[in-house]
């Protein structure tokens, strides 16, 4: 890596700080800080991206697939609920019948 490179991880970081209401940079930013084992930050990425972004629908799956992963399973529940009805509100049923699918692996 060159000086000039920026790790993947310090530029989401630095996106965010800029505009910290950017769904799409806090939503890149969880999803480095998940593929980096880093779960605590991951968490605190999803739950930030979902306050300001409340219709931010890939967010709710890949939150709820997250906090299963780390064994919080009654707030991936919880969170996979929320995210079926965000998304069948937006129109968008080809996630509603993914959160659908991973929701009922937790059952």
């Amino acid at each position: 890596m060159t000086q000039t490179q920026k790790p993947r991880r310090e530029v989401l970081e630095q996106f965010v700080a800029e505009k910290p209401t950017d769904a799409f940079a806090r939503y890149g930013l969880a999803l480095e800080c998940v593929k980096l084992g880093d779960n605590d930050a991951a968490t605190t990425h999803f739950q930030k991206l979902l306050e300001a972004n409340p219709k931010y629908v890939a967010g709710y799956f890949h939150f709820g697939q997250h906090l299963s992963r780390i064994g919080q399973l009654e707030q991936a529940r919880k969170l996979l609920s929320d995210g079926i009805l965000v998304a069948q509100n937006a129109g968008d049923m080809h996630a509603r019948d993914e959160m659908q699918a991973a929701l009922a692996l937790l059952r």
